[in-house]
């Protein structure tokens, strides 16, 4: 770790700050570390040497008033974190421009260092072996399960999304975000943007949803329980088999060698689509009939994010390898979302 200065954060402001509005939690220079994987909002590991906290704030080169997304992320995570479900306690919130311009330039939070493993590819899954692999992937079911049965209001935040049309405006939203990355022909994608917008389902009773759920946005203790779901950015209150549907897209193998996106579904003793749809059914009590519709809709909603990201490519806008394939898988899901919505 760094005392000095590193991208987007200041130790020595930060700890003058956490001095002056949390007193006693610091005893010393602060050690910084970002740590990778994030897709967005950054993280960093922060330690005084004694005790260990992390630090959110967003993407460098966000300005300020940006702030709402800090406050939206820091308030979700305070109202869940007396819940079952598995958060970081929040500790400071620092949105004030002043104050966050010195320390990081914008808007940030604070919360506690929770220990656990982000489970990012199946080599590291396998290493668990195919019995405990299985159960950290129910767990992370379970997790899904305590979220959703979250009463919004009985937490505050009972006007914290807009879920009445939820499904409709996703659809849109997303068309929405294809229009702006547009720069080839995609065959099959307006079809099946068409065909979801034609087709939505009836959704059940809003809840809670985290709006990327899957298994290298938590953290996997020891005992192979989940210690915290993380990464809540796109958290919102809506529709739970959003969630759900995209948890059976990165359940699934690619079937791409060399894809760079996640392999996860290919470790040995993962279990299968159907087992964990059923799983959260029947712990949830929720029907899950309509999946097939959430799982096509979860497969154009990353569809739309890899062509935005091939889009950048094109434009030189990307940084590090393995961009250069990205655009090649977006077909792939594209017909992957169609041929869900064939079979039903």
């Amino acid at each position: 770790m760094s005392v000095d200065p590193v991208p987007g954060l200041d130790p020595g402001n930060l700890r003058e700050l956490l001095e002056r509005e949390r007193p006693g939690l610091v005893n010393g220079p602060l050690e910084v570390r970002l740590i990778e994987g994030g897709r967005s909002n950054l993280t960093y590991d922060i330690t005084d040497g004694t005790g260990r906290w992390v630090v959110r704030r967003p993407p460098l080169g966000h300005v300020l008033a940006t702030a709402h997304d800090m406050r939206r992320e820091y308030r979700v995570i305070s109202a869940l974190h007396p819940t079952p479900v598995p958060v970081p306690r929040p500790l400071l919130l620092c949105a004030d421009e002043d104050a966050a311009g010195s320390v990081t330039g914008a808007p940030f939070y604070v919360m506690e260092y929770v220990a656990g493993t982000p489970y990012r590819t199946a080599a590291q899954l396998s290493g668990l072996g195919p019995e405990r692999t299985r159960a950290v992937l129910l767990g992370l079911v379970d997790a899904l399960v305590d979220l959703h049965a979250v009463t919004p209001e009985a937490v505050g935040l009972g006007d914290f999304g807009r879920p009445e049309g939820f499904l409709d405006r996703q659809v849109r939203r997303w068309g929405k975000q294809l229009a702006a990355s547009r720069s080839r022909p995609l065959d099959g994608i307006d079809e099946l943007q068409a065909v979801l917008g034609r087709a939505l389902p009836r959704s059940p009773a809003p809840a809670i949803v985290h709006g990327d759920f899957r298994l290298d946005n938590v953290l996997v203790g020891p005992d192979d329980r989940i210690t915290a779901v993380l990464d809540w950015e796109m958290s919102t209150l809506g529709d739970p088999l959003t969630d759900l549907g995209l948890l059976a897209v990165y359940s699934r193998p690619l079937g791409v060698p060399g894809a760079p996106v996640g392999d996860l579904a290919t470790a040995p003793g993962h279990p299968s689509v159907d087992e964990l749809v059923e799983r959260y059914a029947t712990r949830s009590g929720r029907d899950t009939s309509a999946i097939s519709w959430y799982t096509a809709f979860a497969w154009f909603k990353l569809a739309v994010i890899l062509e935005g990201v091939h889009y950048r490519y094109t434009l030189g806008r990307t940084v590090g390898p393995g961009f250069e394939r990205i655009g090649g898988l977006v077909p792939v899901l594209v017909e992957r979302g169609l041929n869900t919505l064939r079979k039903g």
